[in-house]
């Protein structure tokens, strides 16, 4: 099989010849920065700066010798727009608070202080108050709160605000994009669309660290409490959203959607660590209508899988996020509450495709050995990949200061596993 024929063989619930594998193919399959230049070394490819790409988690680039070697199946075309708003082009050199030099794109702009914390501004612009915060002996960004005050009165919040973000993808844009689209479809590989746009209420990009002064509800705890009292407020920001959105994907889907076969539609938690964020109920009446009408139209009109990412303990949502129309399931967070392999499998496996869920990134990978690696691997692949449904990939990102050893082990059993 081609790498693009293994992942459609599993994302179409049928056996493929191996089990495929993703990393750098989404913001929540990726590898840090530091993890990278340390796989590069360990297998012994060309030294060179890695690029943080996504400067949020840090993540780098999986370029393709590296890709190459780990066996990764997929291709990300996406905006090129960093969280933080600028674009990743024009690469310069930058040193890490950590002592690592990587490659940051031209309009990345960071300021420090003298208690050690580095600030980075959004569009590169140090002339206006930072959006991301990386404390001394930090490894990622956190986002800075900078919501304004709010009217007294609800009824002034104004839905406008908080789609500020949001709009009509520039034609030069399209047309990059669609370059990108063709050029991955000769790899190939199977091609993943992520364009923004599309994630309700997305914890991480509720902020906005991409806009200089924004308005509206940006703080996080401000913004758990509107899904409560506020919701006619969150329908009409998800409503005018979603109708940007899709005029959006429309115009892509026209001119290059043949070339996509997955798209990633939303990074949205739900869950914790042991429990949800928000009742099933709220869910069904917040989020539901919104996802349905995206996905309706993604299966009405291209032939494109629909990528949910939720992280934590969400068992019961998952007959959920079938209703509403996805296909896939990501990262598969085992470790939390509910989330048993089997379990899973069983009840789920037939209707979602589980993307990730190969090894735990918060105990085992980082702190287990290479054995201990390599036995929860080959055992959820065992679980997993029965009659397809299964594209590997750890849960969530690999995380910083994680050792090589046990990154390599977990490659290695990937590869004993498709050796049987």
């Amino acid at each position: 099989m081609t790498h693009r024929e293994r992942v459609m063989a599993a994302l179409n619930h049928t056996q493929p010849d191996q089990v495929p594998v993703d990393f750098d193919g989404t913001p929540v399959s990726g590898i840090h920065i530091s993890v990278v230049e340390a796989l590069r070394n360990h297998y012994g490819l060309e030294k060179r700066p890695v690029k943080l790409h996504e400067p949020l988690q840090c993540l780098g680039y999986v370029d393709e010798d590296l890709a190459e070697v780990l066996g990764v199946d997929v291709k990300l075309v996406g905006s090129r727009y960093t969280f933080f708003g600028y674009r990743n082009e024009g690469w310069k050199p930058w040193t890490t608070p950590w002592g690592q030099d990587v490659l940051v794109p031209e309009n990345f702009a960071t300021t420090s202080d003298v208690e050690g914390n580095t600030y980075i501004h959004p569009q590169g612009d140090t002339s206006v108050p930072p959006s991301g915060h990386m404390p001394e002996g930090g490894f990622f960004f956190d986002e800075i709160i900078r919501q304004q005050p709010l009217p007294e009165d609800d009824e002034d919040l104004k839905a406008e605000d908080n789609l500020e973000e949001f709009g009509p993808l520039p034609e030069a844009d399209l047309e990059e994009l669609a370059l990108r689209a063709e050029a991955a479809r000769k790899s190939e590989k199977l091609v993943i669309g992520n364009f923004g746009g599309t994630g309700l209420g997305d914890i991480a990009c509720v902020p906005a660290p991409m806009l200089k002064n924004p308005r509206g509800i940006r703080d996080i705890t401000e913004w758990y409490i509107s899904t409560a009292i506020r919701q006619p407020l969150l329908h009409e920001i998800y409503e005018k959203q979603y109708d940007i959105a899709i005029a959006n994907l429309e115009r892509i889907n026209r001119r290059f959607g043949d070339k996509i076969d997955v798209a990633f539609i939303c990074g949205t938690d739900f869950g914790t660590q042991t429990s949800t964020f928000c009742s099933e109920q709220t869910f069904r009446d917040l989020y539901m209508p919104h996802y349905k009408r995206l996905n309706d139209w993604i299966h009405s009109n291209t032939s494109w899988k629909s990528f949910k990412h939720c992280c934590g303990s969400i068992p019961a949502f998952m007959p959920l996020f079938i209703e509403a129309g996805f296909d896939i399931i990501n990262p598969v967070q085992v470790s939390a509450t509910g989330m048993d392999p089997e379990f899973l499998k069983r009840e789920f496996g037939k209707d979602l495709v589980f993307w990730g869920g190969g090894v735990d990134t918060q105990q085992v990978l980082p702190f287990g050995t290479p054995a201990e690696v390599r036995e929860q691997v080959l055992r959820h692949c065992e679980i997993f990949n029965r009659d397809g449904g299964f594209v590997f990939n750890t849960i969530h990102n690999v995380q910083a200061k994680t050792p090589v050893e046990n990154v390599a082990a977990m490659m290695a059993a990937v590869r004993e596993f498709n050796g049987r």
